[in-house]
């Protein structure tokens, strides 16, 4: 689909072609696609009318037919989605471990002190021991 520019200042009143270069390929692109999205419409409403159980054997079918012609193309446009996922489950499990590494820290100073506290009790038990069997 092109665009015309009329000049009347020209003098030959001739249109002008002002459109962008790949403008056409885009269109036709869009309207290859909208053709095969109706078809594929038209199809599985066909489909669902005559025998529903049908339906997940045409949906992959349509998606085995599609794969080639579009599946590069969403490669490349899931590529920064797939980096930016694994970077962030990177810095997620490194947040993660070091989460975990404070807690440990903090559950073996807990256990520290339990058994400095049980130590303590058990020389204060000691110590008072001997001292009541001498008194008896």
């Amino acid at each position: 689909m092109s665009k015309f520019r009329v000049d009347v200042n020209a003098g030959n009143g001739q249109p002008e072609d002002v459109s962008e270069p790949g403008a056409e390929d885009t269109v036709h692109s869009r309207d290859d696609f909208v053709a095969e999205v109706a078809t594929i419409g038209v199809v599985a409403v066909g489909v669902a009318v005559v025998e529903a159980a049908l339906l997940p054997g045409v949906v992959i079918g349509v998606a085995a037919a599609l794969a080639p012609k579009y599946l590069p193309k969403l490669s490349t446009r899931l590529k920064p989605l797939f980096n930016s996922t694994v970077r962030g489950a990177y810095k997620l499990s490194r947040k993660a471990r070091s989460a975990v590494g404070e807690l440990q820290e903090h559950v073996n100073d807990i256990t520290a002190e339990v058994k400095a506290e049980e130590a303590a009790t058990e020389t204060a038990t000691e110590t008072t021991e001997p001292r009541a069997a001498s008194k008896a």
